[in-house]
């Protein structure tokens, strides 16, 4: 394991890091900085401890909205190949197909 001296909010820290995870872990550095740079030139908050949590709960918010939205992507995608729902599909068509109405 190789470590790695990055800066967040002007603070130097050294990080241990897989090999071949410096990229991804550059990375995570650079979303952690950005989301507590963020919320420090707000102004609204001073203390570093207090600004690391809302930036780790924001980013905790983020991803798992990102989860959820392609969780949600491959559920429709998962039903859209199930064969019984083509079939209902194609059924609802022909239903419609004439005027557009159900009843």
């Amino acid at each position: 394991m190789k470590q790695l001296d990055v800066q967040i909010m002007g603070q130097s820290y050294l990080l241990g890091c897989p090999e071949e995870g410096d990229a991804r872990l550059l990375l995570a550095v650079e979303r952690v900085d950005a989301a507590m740079c963020k919320i420090r030139d707000g102004g609204k908050i001073k203390a570093r401890d207090r600004i690391a949590v809302l930036a780790a709960l924001n980013l905790s918010f983020d991803l798992d909205n990102q989860t959820q939205t392609e969780n949600v992507a491959q559920n429709d995608e998962s039903r859209a190949a199930d064969p019984r729902l083509i079939q209902i599909l194609a059924r609802l068509d022909d239903a419609l197909s004439g005027d557009g109405q159900l009843i």
